[in-house]
């Protein structure tokens, strides 16, 4: 079987075919896998009915898991291996949860523009999220090539943002919808920083790296810094920048946190919506 690619744009999101990911891959068409998300950063897998087990097999192929809030927060899941983050309205007793249940609505965050665990002190390379059920309408994953974003920055917002470092914290986009945190919680998960302007390590390209998370930046006042992130999310967010994956049951979608952002869409929170990510990090004893 081999590797097939079929860009969406020139240059960024591709549907990718030829292989049955429930198999094992080998060296070989990893690094092709590699070699097409450098380009196009997201990945899209239709018919790819995994379970956990072949789930997780794939997924390290692409470095050591990271594993984001999950050894902070260390809650019960509904999954045999450790590092399967669970994006679902399903609880550990596998019944659909009610709206207003706490772990219902703190994931409404992810309906703002974020990239996984920027809030960590390692890099989080790939996002592999799998798609199990799905509702009727609605649920969909957005996301934008923060690449494109930066080649068309303004020179004014290029050279004001150049140099500078924004603060990330995991809980600041969980205040936005209302949830109040103590200065012991908040103190007990350190923020990250991170430049505001990177370079792909893949590709060699620059790009914008303003998820939600950022809360600060160095050397601004709280609202300035807000602002401005607000302003780079709305450049970046533009239509023409933007991917919109519907999903269907066995979809596998994977893509490149240190150059994209995405959201996911609203749903009836009556319906069952069962996905589930693994996400890969640099290795920290190779950095």
């Amino acid at each position: 079987m081999e590797l097939k690619i079929a860009p969406v744009t020139e240059s960024f999101a591709a549907e990718a075919s030829g292989l049955d990911l429930r198999q094992p891959i080998g060296a070989e068409t990893a690094s092709e896998i590699e070699e097409a998300m450098n380009k196009y950063a997201v990945l899209v897998w239709r018919d790819q009915p995994l379970d956990d087990d072949q789930h997780m097999a794939f997924t390290k192929w692409f470095g050591p898991l990271d594993m984001g809030l999950l050894n902070v927060t260390k809650k019960p899941n509904r999954f045999k291996h450790a590092g399967f983050v669970d994006i679902a309205n399903v609880g550990i007793d596998g019944e659909i949860m009610a709206r207003d249940h706490s772990t219902v609505t703190s994931s409404m965050a992810n309906r703002f523009w974020h990239t996984d665990s920027s809030f960590m002190q390692t890099v989080a390379i790939y996002s592999l999220l799998s798609a199990r059920v799905v509702p009727e309408t609605g649920g969909d994953t957005e996301f934008t090539d923060m690449r494109a974003a930066w080649d068309t920055l303004p020179d004014d917002l290029r050279t004001m943002v150049t140099g500078l470092v924004g603060e990330h914290h995991p809980l600041y986009s969980r205040i936005l919808l209302g949830n109040t945190y103590s200065d012991e919680q908040m103190a007990s998960i350190p923020p990250a920083h991170w430049p505001l302007v990177r370079t792909h390590p893949g590709s060699g390209r620059r790009y914008l790296f303003t998820p939600i998370h950022v809360h600060r930046i160095e050397g601004m006042s709280m609202a300035e810094a807000r602002v401005l992130v607000n302003e780079l999310i709305e450049h970046a967010t533009q239509p023409q920048f933007v991917h919109r994956h519907r999903w269907q049951a066995g979809d596998l979608v994977m893509w490149d946190n240190r150059c994209t952002l995405h959201r996911g869409r609203r749903f009836d929170y009556t319906q069952r919506r069962d996905l589930r990510r693994t996400t890969t990090m640099e290795d920290p004893a190779g950095a």
